[in-house]
């Protein structure tokens, strides 16, 4: 249970589902974990309370990692409140809009690809101004949480598709700026979880049962079943890792298009 002592993780959008998961899971490791959350406060508070009783430090800050400004707001608070700290999970995302390009708005487009695509940008561009602060690569960590999506596409969700392959590519070029200084940066790609952004299919059991049937798995996954992932790419095991994704869909994704 000590995989992550000594170490601190800043997990961004981690009131709830996936992030959430992946919190718990490196406090119960042993790690100081950073808790952000957008609008859900209450939640955010409750997941650092959790964590503190693992007996290590947890806070919850409120971040919309769209907005840049914040975003290095954010950073500077990490920065007086933890120090120096080696792990970055860019989780926070938002879904698609289910509206084809011909009558997606400019605006409709944008505030997906500014959370989804700027927002890891922004967070990994500042913590790598903290990295070369305090001289601390080697060791450190950059989890992108993505999805299917990054190279299977749906119509109806070209700002989601678009900003998942976005953020594939994005992390396949900062591991190779980063090989160097054996500084590694990996990706997530999970199929249907069974999370709140998934909540028209989970709460409508016939919608749910015709997904689960599409998956070779025949269920959705579990939260816990991308944090077990995440937590082998924050740990020293996989020391040797980088410019990856691990894709955690029950083998959906073999489907191709028909995912």
């Amino acid at each position: 249970m000590d995989t992550l002592k000594g170490k601190t993780a800043v997990v961004t959008g981690a009131s709830s589902g996936i992030g959430e998961a992946i919190a718990i899971l490196f406090g119960k490791e042993g790690a100081n974990v950073v808790v952000t959350y957008h609008s859900g406060k209450e939640r955010g508070e409750a997941v650092a309370e959790e964590i503190r009783q693992m007996g290590v430090k947890s806070k919850a800050y409120q971040l919309n990692v769209a907005d840049e400004a914040e975003v290095k707001q954010f950073f500077a608070e990490v920065d007086a409140e933890f120090g120096d700290f080696q792990i970055l999970v860019n989780d926070a995302g938002i879904n698609g809009s289910n509206i084809p390009v011909e009558d997606m708005s400019t605006e409709i487009w944008d505030s997906v690809m500014k959370t989804n695509l700027y927002g890891p940008f922004f967070c990994s561009r500042e913590y790598l101004q903290l990295k070369k602060k305090y001289k601390t690569y080697k060791g450190s960590r950059i989890i992108n949480v993505t999805s299917i999506h990054e190279y299977v596409n749906v119509p109806g969700n070209a700002n989601y598709n678009a900003s998942k392959s976005g953020m594939r590519n994005f992390a396949y070029t900062l591991a190779l700026e980063l090989a160097s200084r054996e500084m590694t940066v990996n990706n997530i790609a999970p199929g249907m979880i069974l999370t709140p952004i998934n909540e028209k299919v989970i709460d409508d059991p016939k919608k749910l049962a015709a997904a689960e049937a599409i998956i070779p798995f025949h269920r959705g996954g579990k939260p816990e079943e991308v944090a077990n992932v995440a937590l082998f790419l924050a740990s020293d095991a996989s020391s040797y890792v980088t410019g990856s994704t691990y894709v955690v869909d029950g083998a959906l994704s073999i489907l191709g298009p028909n995912a």
